[in-house]
């Protein structure tokens, strides 16, 4: 089995060192990740593993390479692209300290995105875990969110990360869809809040250099979305009652059973 790069690719760059780059570049098909590079699945389904649902930059081979490497992780996670059905990719009610505005699952029964399924054993799911204070993981069940692979086998279900500070709105109350370009996003928040121009400038570089510069910043921004009346509930808050996420080894139930 042969693999590439992920700088042959265009995979190795990290919204967590650019982040106007977020979610950062995903594969263009599914794959396994080992390492710094990128070889073909010879499976789909992981018996021995569970199945999240990346909605950002989970999807992002550079970024998840980073997260197993603060842990001293090389193992490698296979990375399925799939069709989900009933779930959309919203905007997280909260600034990251690494400068950008990410992505969070919302409930839409109507909806049908083409995401990544990564599979992680253990120390993985405990790594990525840390790596998200601001959220929860959530066991998503099928049918409320079916999850199709390319043969076409649907999962169960799989975990997601439901953000706890919940989602940006569209203005009439129901969750606003991540645009999924990061400069679009912050230019949009920036031009519709004078208080937000304050805080982080008028620029999306300025907002991401600031976000940066500490939590403080980053919490303040966070408050004001609320106190603006910009939040909502993702509709996926009822499945992430009981978890905890944020450091390792805090999650209940890792491995529920897949069929």
């Amino acid at each position: 089995m042969t693999g590439r790069t992920l700088e042959e690719l265009g995979l190795a760059g990290a919204p967590r060192d650019h982040p106007l780059t977020y979610p950062g570049a995903w594969p263009a098909d599914s794959g396994l990740l080992h390492r710094d590079q990128m070889f073909p699945l010879e499976r789909l389904v992981y018996d021995d593993r569970v199945p999240l649902l990346a909605v950002g930059s989970n999807a992002c081979p550079g970024q998840l390479r980073h997260k197993m490497a603060e842990f001293g992780i090389d193992s490698p996670v296979p990375m399925v692209r799939s069709r989900v059905s009933g779930l959309e990719v919203g905007i997280s009610a909260h600034v990251s300290r690494l400068g950008y505005v990410s992505a969070s699952p919302v409930r839409s029964p109507q909806a049908l995105r083409e995401l990544f399924v990564i599979w992680l054993d253990r120390r993985q799911l405990d790594a990525v875990d840390a790596s998200e204070p601001h959220f929860r993981r959530a066991w998503l069940p099928a049918p409320g969110v079916r999850i199709e692979l390319p043969d076409g086998r649907a999962l169960t279900g799989a975990y997601a990360y439901v953000n706890r500070h919940g989602v940006l709105h569209d203005g009439a109350g129901a969750p606003r869809r991540h645009p999924g370009d990061q400069r679009t996003l912050l230019t949009e928040l920036l031009v519709g809040s004078a208080a937000l121009r304050e805080l982080f400038g008028v620029t999306p570089e300025e907002f991401c250099a600031r976000a940066r510069r500490g939590p403080g910043l980053c919490a303040r921004g966070t408050r004001l979305f609320a106190e603006q009346k910009w939040v909502t509930e993702s509709g996926f808050e009822p499945h992430a009652d009981g978890q905890q996420t944020g450091s390792p080894g805090t999650g209940s139930s890792l491995f529920p059973p897949l069929r």
